[in-house]
């Protein structure tokens, strides 16, 4: 009775060994089965894709800056006449991110040997530049005493004030920020999603 159990127990180990190996050759020649582990990376699905672009706000610095401007039409000995001036002190919230609506199913790369991926990111830039208009302030305005002024001034003057501000915020480093915390959370993403490995490189530009 032992010798047959003995027996038994074997050709059961046996028939559950060739049933295994059958099993592995059968799934490799299908290409995509895998006996020890799960599936592997081939690609980054639109799904993924879409998650991504939902980060934008997440990938977005903001610096708020100030400046004084102070701008007119400069009469000379007759400013007392026809001049005008403004002095204006602004205040603006200035947002720089990447723009991840530029990412596509083909901006990614995937090894699926490695589990690495590579994503090709657009340049950060400028995304908005918002005028705070309580905290702006015309400090001073001074016409001629046979001009009404130029309406259009103050709105000049904040022109130049966006400008200047944009400028100082560039100055600060605003991109290079943005660019870093885009990386920063992209890869925090993607290595929630299995990815060992996350290589970031520019996007092509295109030629002119």
């Amino acid at each position: 009775m032992a010798e047959r159990s003995w027996s038994q127990k074997i050709g059961s180990l046996v028939i559950a060994a060739v049933l295994v190996i059958g099993a592995f050759f059968i799934g490799s020649s299908l290409g995509d089965f895998s006996l020890f582990g799960g599936e592997e990376f081939t690609d980054v699905g639109p799904a993924v894709v879409d998650s991504v672009k939902a980060l934008a706000e997440l990938t977005t610095v903001e610096m708020v800056e100030y400046t004084t401007v102070e701008k007119g039409n400069d009469s000379g000995w007759l400013n007392w006449a026809t001049g005008d001036r403004i002095f204006l002190f602004a205040v603006a919230e200035i947002g720089a991110g990447i723009d991840l609506d530029l990412v596509y199913t083909d901006s990614f790369s995937v090894d699926g040997d490695t589990g690495r991926v590579t994503v090709e990111l657009p340049p950060a830039s400028i995304q908005y530049v918002a005028v705070d208009n309580e905290q702006t302030k015309v400090f001073d305005r001074d016409t001629g005493l046979f001009t009404d002024g130029n309406p259009q001034l103050e709105s000049d003057a904040r022109a130049v004030a966006e400008g200047v501000l944009v400028q100082a915020a560039l100055d600060r480093g605003i991109l290079g920020e943005a660019e870093a915390n885009a990386r920063e959370t992209l890869t925090r993403f993607l290595e929630g999603l299995g990815y060992t490995d996350v290589v970031f490189v520019e996007t092509p530009q295109a030629d002119s």
